[in-house]
């Protein structure tokens, strides 16, 4: 459990760190594919991936909740990039609630996945960043 909480910490010191970095150019193909190596974080119900080279902070579409069972591990995912930047897991604390009670997720360049059985796969069963502290 204290290991499981230290690499969970890690890993979201590490999608902070990397919000002030600007995102990655996008190919001038928006339909290319990109494949981006990191550690798989959930958000709030949402997914992200956060560089492993440089950082940067990917926030996964259309995987839904499979992927659960890799949060914490190392994954490669492959998937279409799309302008701009999506902030994940924004929710108010109350319903009818004023801005100032609103909890705010984390910003992220949005990464498409089109298929969740062969665009994502793990690669190690720790993250590297978290390896590295």
């Amino acid at each position: 459990m204290n290991r499981t909480a230290s690499l969970i910490l890690a890993c979201l010191f590490c999608a902070l760190s990397a919000l002030a970095q600007q995102p990655a150019a996008l190919p001038s193909d928006s339909s290319a594919t990109t494949t981006v190596r990191g550690c798989l974080v959930s958000s709030r119900g949402n997914f992200i991936v956060v560089e492993d080279r440089t950082g940067l902070v990917y926030a996964l579409r259309g995987v839904g909740d499979r992927l659960y069972g890799f949060v914490g591990h190392e994954v490669e995912v492959s998937g279409q990039l799309h302008p701009g930047s999506m902030k994940t897991g924004i929710n108010s604390t109350k319903i009818g609630s004023n801005p100032s009670d609103t909890v705010h997720g984390i910003e992220g360049v949005p990464l498409q996945v089109n298929d969740v059985s062969t665009d994502v796969r793990m690669v190690a069963k720790h993250c590297t960043a978290a390896d590295q502290q």
